[in-house]
This record gives C-alpha cells, sequence and structure tokens, in this order.
C-alpha cells in the first residue's frame, strides 16, 4: 500500500508539472493564433503587380545587388557565410563543421570538421544541412531580390490600409517550394515588412519586420534587423563587394 501511495503521489506531481509547463504554453499558442492568423489573401496577377515588385527593386538599388560579388555575414551569432555570388559558391561555418557549398552542384561541395576535410558516411547529411541554412538564412538577407526569380508568382494585394502590397509565391525551388509572402512597403516603396505563409509555421499570415538597413561597399541595401513577434532576429558582420 505505502509503495502504490508513494506511485500515485509520483505520477500526481508528475501529471502537475506537465500541466504547469504545457498549459501556459497552449494557452500562448492560442492567443498568437487567434490574434494573427489570417487567411492567404487573393491578389491580381500582371503589370500591375510586376511594376510594384519593380519599383521596390528600385528603391533597393537592385542594380548594385546584381554587381555585388561578394557578401559576408553572420545569422544569429550561430551561422557565418561567406558567399562568393558570381562563383555560385557559399561557405557555410556552425559549430565546428565548415561546408563550402556548390550551389550549381551539390556534388562538388566539400566538409571540413575543426578544418580536417571529411568524407565520411555523414558527408552529405551535413551538406544537406548547409544547404537548409543557407537558404533560410539568406533569405532572411536578400529576399526582396528574388521577387522575379524562375518560378515566382506575383500579385498585386490592397492591404487594410487601403495600401497596395506585394504577394510573392515560390512555386518551386529553395526547401519549402509553395510558401508565400506579404512585402509591405514604406512610401519610398522600400520594404518595411512581410507576411508569412509558410509550411514551417502552423499560424499564417504573421508578421516579420524588415528594417536596419546598412549600405554595403557594393551598394547593395540589406537589413540587419527583423522583430518577429516576441523575437529579434539580428544579423551582423554584413559585408558586400562589387564585381
Amino acid at each position: 500500500m505505502a509503495k502504490q501511495s508513494k506511485l500515485k503521489k509520483a505520477l500526481k506531481i508528475i501529471g502537475g508539472l506537465i500541466v504547469f509547463f504545457t498549459l501556459p504554453t497552449l494557452l500562448l499558442f492560442g492567443f498568437i493564433y487567434f490574434k494573427y492568423n489570417e487567411e492567404l489573401p487573393t491578389g491580381e496577377q500582371g503589370a500591375k503587380a510586376d511594376q510594384l515588385a519593380t519599383n521596390m527593386l528600385q528603391a533597393l538599388n537592385e542594380e548594385a545587388y546584381l554587381n555585388t560579388a561578394y557578401i559576408e555575414w553572420t545569422f544569429k551569432g550561430r551561422h557565418h557565410y561567406k558567399w562568393y555570388k558570381s562563383d555560385k559558391t557559399c561557405e557555410v561555418y556552425w559549430d565546428d563543421f565548415t561546408v563550402i557549398l556548390d550551389l550549381e552542384n551539390r556534388n562538388n561541395s566539400k566538409v571540413f570538421v575543426l578544418e580536417q576535410e571529411y568524407n565520411g558516411i555523414e558527408k552529405q547529411d551535413y551538406i544537406t544541412k548547409a544547404e537548409s541554412y543557407f537558404n533560410n538564412d539568406s533569405f532572411w538577407l536578400v529576399a526582396p531580390y528574388k521577387v522575379f526569380d524562375p518560378g515566382v508568382e506575383r500579385r498585386l494585394v490592397k492591404s487594410e490600409d487601403h495600401e497596395d502590397a506585394l504577394l510573392v509565391t515560390y512555386t518551386s525551388g529553395g526547401t519549402t517550394p509553395g510558401d508565400s509572402y506579404l512585402w509591405h512597403l514604406d512610401d519610398s516603396g522600400k520594404p518595411k515588412s512581410f507576411q508569412m505563409w509558410v509550411n514551417i509555421l502552423p499560424i499564417e499570415g504573421i508578421e516579420a519586420t524588415w528594417e536596419n538597413w546598412t549600405t554595403t561597399e557594393s551598394g547593395a541595401l540589406l537589413p540587419t534587423f527583423h522583430k518577429f513577434l516576441f523575437l529579434g532576429i539580428e544579423i551582423t558582420d554584413v559585408k558586400g563587394l562589387k564585381l
């Protein structure tokens, strides 16, 4: 009987702890869901949407970005990148790993562990991880410049404030094709935020800011901070050099 009593007490404590830690999380998720969740808006494809996208690129000095051969940055203090854009390769650093990605032919990519080249059975796993990091972290840096990439659909949307907004859908490519982003622009046409309808997030339409823009040596404009719900996404050590 004493053992059964102790077991019941232990189970009760465990159950209480589970409720204590999960209930606030569920309540927070519910609050965020009902506050921010939105359906994907509809919009009109065609010349007006393309013109809005063109205006955004002009506000960002797209020509300078296109003439940028090399971009370096650190994402959230964890992942470090040296992107040789003109050569279509990128060095990705995290923890003790370095992956030299060939962005055109992944089979030419190389993996280093503690600065020693690695060709073991997990090599492809490290390459895949580096590709995933690059696709995500570079998007937070250069997404506005990708609105005319192959497989991208553009639509003109009227926001709740009756302002023109640009809905961009990636029908192919990247890590998660099918994702959509609604760009909100300032008076100059420069992005100030976007809303996201993406596979990895359970809540649709969450907004993230695009701010603290810096002008690199090459003249390209790149953001260094995003506010996302209660979080801040910092991008540091940003450099951009010309061809």
